[in-house]
């Protein structure tokens, strides 16, 4: 299966973000592991910059600046679902 485009994103509380992808699914990912993990992403500590956010042009990831950003591969494959009622 093909990776999902990505339409938007959302900078939630606790270093989440809501992310829809063009197959109308949204689902929420983590930002917290890869700040822990990574020292490029530790510039996501910072409240005002983590919420600058924008979904790269095709939707093909996400990003902050040319050196913090997100694939949508990795996005689709492990941020959780939000489930609808």
């Amino acid at each position: 299966m093909e990776t999902p485009r990505i339409l938007a994103v959302q900078a939630l509380e606790n270093k989440r973000l809501l992310v829809k992808f063009a197959n109308g699914l949204e689902k929420v990912y983590d930002c917290m592991p890869l700040i822990e993990r990574f020292k490029a992403f530790k510039l996501l500590e910072e409240e005002g910059f983590f919420k600058q956010v924008t979904v790269d042009p095709g939707g093909y990831g996400i990003s902050w600046s040319d050196e913090v950003d997100i694939s949508e591969f990795e996005l689709w494959t492990n941020a959780v679902e939000v489930m609808t009622t």
